[in-house]
């Protein structure tokens, strides 16, 4: 039998230097590479930090809270295996208080066991690389800044072009962006994002105590500040303040025991005597969600489509639900012989993506809205969600199912459908 005559898109192909260019090689874009790579896809990943950053990442002060579905994928993608034990602390309750504290509306972990866990993220970066290098097929290339992008509108089989600071120039019948949610990928593809700035910022502290915490997790909606205390092994908790950007400075210039004594202040002495533990972190808060999450042989992933306020711990966990998305979505496409580039494939992808996200991104700003203004109205409002949600056992499991489901990852199983 006389094989069947390539088509222009066939040929073009062809002449691809892989299926797939993924810009960014952080644990989104890493991970997606692993996802694509065990999909039977040709990937290559293009990184501008040197791989001494990769290989050894920085301690940022930063955990990152991992649903069980989120859990799963990095599983399947050989991420989880590469976390030492010790480096997992598992998240069993969680209570959330407002002002003075004597309220608190209270989840904890159920059949399915912990709500989550709660792992660092250089160690999540670190598990990443190592998933990737496990897989010598996806090319990884480091100290390559991106400078062009060329996504061809209305030619069948042209392919996209990424062209590097060094003059290099590759094409792939799609280009996807991973490089964090100030995307400069993003902007040379011509897709806008919704970015909202809180006005605030992050301070984060590792602090050790001589009570037990448990594996609770606490968020303090407090009046001028939010302290959340974040479970983690060896008898500490990473103490997380969200405070009005011009106060951030304030706490970064406390002694160490001057933080540990306000941060055991505003928590009630919950855990007993603190003592800060290492270096200080501060992050500016801004919230992004894009515009559009694919074009033509464009697509973004992770922080560069969805970039969540941390109060819900979503932020990784969405851009693992979107691998897992995108992934399938090119397989499936790949067996029928479909264009991976074509907007009509990208599409499934997108719109699986934003059902997921978009319903938690605008609850979640509405929640910080709510728990952050210090106006009367506000504050009394918010005392009496929490009142109403302890003292009406209907309502109060229906918040916190949903609640929960959203943790622990089950309610976004919805976008495999």
């Amino acid at each position: 039998m006389s094989p069947s005559p390539e088509s222009p898109a066939d040929r073009s192909h062809n002449c691809a230097d892989a299926d797939v260019l993924i810009v960014g090689a952080g644990p989104a874009g890493l991970a997606l590479a692993a996802a694509l790579h065990d999909a039977g896809l040709a990937v290559q990943v293009f990184e501008q930090q040197p791989l001494d950053a990769l290989t050894e990442p920085a301690e940022d002060g930063r955990e990152i809270a991992l649903t069980h579905r989120a859990r799963e994928v990095m599983r399947r993608l050989g991420l989880w295996q590469h976390l030492p034990a010790d480096a997992v602390a598992p998240l069993r309750q969680a209570r959330v208080t407002d002002g003075s504290g004597s309220q608190a509306l209270r989840f904890g972990e159920g059949a399915a066991g912990p709500l989550g866990w709660l792992v660092a993220n250089h160690r999540i970066r670190q598990a990443a690389l190592q998933a990737v290098r496990d897989r010598p097929g996806v090319q990884l290339h480091t100290g390559a800044r991106v400078s062009g992008l060329d996504l061809p509108a209305g030619q069948p089989g042209a392919l996209a072009s990424l062209t590097l600071a060094d003059g290099r120039r590759l094409q792939a019948p799609l280009v996807v962006a991973a490089d964090s949610r100030l995307s400069a990928t993003r902007r040379l593809a011509g897709i806008g994002a919704a970015m909202r700035d809180f006005g605030r910022s992050v301070v984060v502290g590792r602090v050790a105590h001589a009570a037990d915490h448990q594996g609770i997790a606490w968020e303090c909606f407090r009046y001028g500040n939010t302290l959340a205390l974040l479970p983690m092994n060896g008898g500490l908790s990473s103490a997380v303040v969200t405070v009005p950007g011009d106060r951030a400075a304030e706490w970064l210039a406390l002694s160490d025991a001057a933080f540990a004594e306000r941060v055991g202040v505003q928590s009630g002495d919950r855990l007993g005597a603190l003592r800060s533990v290492g270096p200080r972190h501060h992050y500016p808060l801004v919230g992004v969600y894009a515009q559009r999450f694919v074009a033509p042989r464009f697509a973004l992933i992770g922080d560069a489509a969805v970039g969540m306020h941390p109060v819900t711990a979503h932020g990784y966990n969405f851009g693992l639900y979107g691998v897992e998305v995108l992934a399938r979505v090119l397989q499936a496409a790949r067996r029928s012989h479909r264009d991976i580039g074509a907007v009509d494939v990208l599409q499934d992808y997108a719109r699986a993506h934003r059902r997921i996200t978009l319903p938690v991104y605008l609850g979640t700003n509405a929640i910080v809205t709510l728990f952050t203004d210090e106006h009367r109205p506000a504050k009394l409002a918010r005392r009496a969600v929490l009142a109403l949600a302890e003292r009406a056992p209907g309502l109060s499991g229906l918040i916190k199912s949903a609640i929960t489901r959203q943790l622990m990852g089950a309610a976004a199983q919805a976008s495999k459908a």
